[in-house]
């Protein structure tokens, strides 16, 4: 089987398993989830870094391996911004 149909079959089923995952939740759940998404975009990172970085997979998967990188880095910086702001609200403010 090509690296590439593997990269393939690969992305498609992180799409299903994250749309599960993220539809699944409870609403009173969702603010720590987003610690959590942090968690998982980072190992995105690190496996859209891997299939692109093979010599053997074809443009295709460099691509999407490229939007993989780019969107889980907004995700990532996205995530501790809001995980950021929901900690503030916990701190003491000074009279």
């Amino acid at each position: 089987m090509p690296d590439t149909l593997v990269a393939l079959y690969i992305f498609v089923l992180s799409c299903f398993i994250g749309y599960w995952v993220i539809w699944g939740v409870t609403p009173s759940l969702h603010t720590p989830l987003v610690a959590l998404t942090n968690a998982i975009s980072g190992i995105i990172i690190v496996g859209a870094l891997l299939v692109t970085g093979l010599d053997s997979v074809g443009t295709v998967a460099e691509l999407f391996g490229f939007i993989a990188v780019l969107l889980a880095s907004i995700n990532v910086f996205g995530g501790f911004l809001v995980t950021n702001r929901m900690l503030a609200m916990f701190k003491k403010k000074d009279k």
